[in-house]
């Protein structure tokens, strides 16, 4: 087993490095791309655009976890619940969006909950090898994610519901103007 920077690399052949670098690449890419879309203003290209490469993203986190865990099923298995969450949050999120709903409820927990899990999947996986997490109980690598993650979503909820229906299809200032909805 190797170790990049202070996380274990199974020795499991070729394929698995190349999907496990896919993977990383991926993840790192949902976490970027799906914290400017949540920060960004709803509705706007920034937004839109950020949720769509943190889906695109979520698709490569999730085929290249399935090549993973059938090559190391026996270490990998209790990721694939977390996996999958994450998967089917993040598409009935994006396929509510696309469907011209009249609020934004439950794209937005949708969105949310694939957010968390995909989070969920990473602290359980390498947790016990990262600073300070590594001082953690286990249970916290399960747990601390959806502690902090959903208060966030509730009010993010609350936030669109008193807001009302979602934003207009006008166009704005370039960089944040709202996108046309099909």
């Amino acid at each position: 087993m190797a170790d990049v920077s202070g996380l274990p690399i199974p020795d499991a052949g070729p394929l698995f490095l190349i999907a496990l670098g896919a993977h990383v690449l991926a993840g790192v890419t949902c976490v970027g791309s799906g914290a400017v879309a949540a920060l960004s203003r709803k509705g706007s290209v920034l937004h839109v655009r950020g949720g769509r490469v943190y889906v695109l993203g979520l698709v490569a986190v999730a085929a290249t976890m399935a090549v993973m865990v059938v090559i190391r099923w026996e270490h990998n298995a209790h990721l694939v619940p977390i996996g999958l969450v994450a998967a089917a949050a993040g598409l009935a999120g994006y396929l509510e969006r696309r469907s011209g709903a009249r609020h934004d409820r439950l794209h937005i927990v949708a969105m949310g909950v694939s957010y968390v899990a995909l989070l969920t999947g990473f602290y359980v996986d390498n947790g016990p090898h990262l600073p300070v997490w590594n001082r953690l109980p286990d249970w916290s690598f399960w747990g601390l994610p959806s502690l902090v993650g959903f208060p966030i979503i509730v009010a993010a909820v609350r936030r669109a519901t008193a807001a009302g229906t979602k934003p207009p299809a006008s166009v704005a200032a370039e960089g944040d103007e709202q996108v046309q909805r099909p």
